[in-house]
């Protein structure tokens, strides 16, 4: 895979996995979150499913970086690949 292609993928991916931290950390407040936002939660989780190498270099610069994935960038990912 290109690395322009890849950074576009992990650009992708790191969207989308910051959206599902927001949708997950909603259903934990009370009240909770709506039915559309749990379908949304699905969604996401099965898009995720197309981008594996993205999705664990999101990961494992999380984890290098002792940091949740909601605070990384793009540019995190790069310098750690």
């Amino acid at each position: 895979m290109g690395v322009t292609i890849m950074l576009e993928t992990v650009d992708q991916a790191l969207a989308m996995l910051k959206r599902q931290a927001e949708i997950e950390s909603g259903l934990r407040q009370p009240g909770g979150v709506r039915v559309c936002e749990e379908r949304e939660l699905y969604a996401l989780r099965q898009r995720l499913q197309r981008y594996p190498e993205a999705v664990a270099a999101i990961l494992q610069t999380a984890s290098n970086l002792r940091r949740p994935v909601d605070t990384l960038c793009v540019e995190d990912v790069r310098r750690s690949a």
